[in-house]
């Protein structure tokens, strides 16, 4: 189901994430539930929602890193 709000993120995300982050999350879970609606349109057997939060997390990724060190999400540098 989409998120209203980044409060209403599993706890994992919400613990672990800055709220920028959330908000990138949010917004990509969101148009991934709704673009990846239909079965034919998702790989293997996944569901709809496990196809959002893979979207999700990797729409984070473009824009944050875990720190190695700190264990702490960061937000990429500009090349």
């Amino acid at each position: 189901m989409p998120y209203k709000h980044p409060q209403d993120l599993p706890q994992s995300v919400r613990d672990n994430l800055p709220l920028h982050a959330q908000e990138i999350y949010q917004k990509s879970f969101n148009s991934a539930w709704h673009e990846y609606a239909g079965k034919e349109q998702r790989r293997d057997d996944e569901s709809r929602e496990e196809t959002a939060h893979k979207v999700a997390w990797a729409a984070v990724k473009r824009s944050y890193h875990k720190d190695s060190e700190t264990g702490k999400w960061e937000p990429n540098s500009a090349h």
